[in-house]
């Protein structure tokens, strides 16, 4: 993050003694990119290093689907049953070297702590509401923010209710798009949102109990827990420029001209090899020839996700909250038949959505499989009848796209 934050009592000087009730605290530089890049400094009652017995080995097991025809398609997610916690109930639809695309719904309430040793993650709140618990202090979200944990953090969640995420997980790192940033990393008064729209751990609790605490952690492709006898929240302070932090998807500002925008108007973080954008209410363009929807194009050298959140997506059937499209690299996509004309007139949208854009393919699994509607590729087929038929008599999915 380009804002130093500071949390609990640090000592006045790095590398220096700093003790609680006489005890030497113990300093953990936690850095990135080998000591150069964003770093924060935390101070333990206990060596972050101590480890009281070391569990099983988990390797992580991805199975894919491999479609018979490459082609666009509609995934229809929001009556997928509830199950796990907000780690294990994690389940994949796709993914690539630099990212993976998971739904979440979890029923359970973490037993354990989690941390991400290989990537960054970005959790959407669909719907719900609670406080992410961390090494850093106190992470509280609700329905519409954008949960961002750089690798190495400590968490667990507290949720509140019922819960429903969009996760992408990378080994890259997540971060602000530079073109939003200036050469000193404040964010510019032209950008889509503001220093104040980022909200980083709120309180910070220390933690003396002793007893024991699993941590499952993320590391070479599968799960490794360690068990501690202190808990992992032992941290009286910290400072820097690395933590968690949340973004309201309703505090972007959507960008508008008098023609259409393109998608990289919309962008919200990138990553590496892929970026995140936020579909948000707003007004259309208003040139008095404009056609206030998305021309034709190719995805030439990327793959485009869409999450729909809510809002209207159209008249017709089959299209419902939760809906996924992938636009697969190599095919043009659009509005369906009659929507730039019926669009003409039109002057604000109140849909809300969330897309990832890939550089390079995505991978499914049989998780997508089973939600896959198996008829979106058919929607552009205009055939009166004949066209009627070949979707059973419902373009499902046609309205989806009517604005992104």
């Amino acid at each position: 993050m380009p804002f130093y934050q500071r949390l609990g009592e640090v000592p006045r000087k790095r590398h220096i003694q700093f003790r609680d009730n006489g005890s030497l605290l113990t300093e953990e530089v936690m850095g990135l990119e080998g000591f150069v890049g964003n770093e924060s400094i935390l101070y333990h009652l206990q060596s972050p290093c101590r480890v009281m017995k070391l569990g099983d080995f988990e390797e992580i097991e991805r199975e894919e689907w491999v479609p018979d025809a490459h082609a666009h398609r509609l995934f229809n997610t929001y009556d997928v049953d509830p199950g796990g916690d907000e780690i294990d109930g994690r389940r994949l639809l796709m993914w690539n070297d630099d990212v993976e695309i998971s739904l979440c719904r979890p029923d359970e309430q973490m037993d354990y702590f989690f941390r991400n040793g290989e990537g960054d993650e970005v959790i959407f709140v669909h719907e719900g509401s609670g406080t992410l618990e961390t090494n850093f202090g106190e992470v509280p979200y609700k329905d519409g923010d954008y949960v961002v944990i750089p690798r190495g953090t400590t968490y667990r969640f507290q949720a509140d209710g019922p819960q429903r995420y969009l996760v992408f997980e990378t080994p890259g790192l997540i971060e602000i798009p530079r073109r939003y940033r200036n050469q000193y990393g404040q964010l510019l008064e032209g950008a889509p949102y503001y220093h104040r729209d980022i909200h980083p751990p709120t309180e910070l609790h220390t933690h003396r109990e002793k007893g024991e605490f699993p941590v499952r952690v993320r590391v070479r492709g599968g799960y490794q827990t360690y068990v501690l006898d202190y808990h992992p929240f032992d941290v009286v302070g910290w400072d820097g420029y690395l933590y968690p932090w949340t973004f309201s998807v309703h505090d972007f500002e959507p960008i508008t001209g008098r023609i259409h925008q393109p998608p990289p108007s919309h962008q919200t973080f990138q990553g590496r090899n892929f970026v995140i954008c936020s579909f948000c209410p707003r007004k259309l363009d208003f040139d008095e020839l404009a056609v206030p929807i998305p021309y034709h194009h190719s995805n030439l050298q990327s793959e485009e996700m869409i999450y729909y959140v809510s809002g209207n997506f159209g008249s017709r059937k089959g299209v419902s909250v939760g809906s996924i499209t992938l636009h697969p690299s190599g095919l043009p996509h659009g509005p369906q038949p009659g929507l730039a004309e019926k669009s003409i007139g039109v002057r604000e949208t109140h849909e809300l959505a969330v897309m990832c854009d890939t550089f390079h393919p995505l991978r499914l699994t049989k998780f997508a499989k089973d939600l896959d509607d198996g008829k979106y590729a058919y929607s552009w087929y205009e055939n009166a009848d004949e066209g009627a038929a070949a979707v059973d008599g419902d373009a499902t999915g046609a309205g989806l796209t009517s604005h992104f």
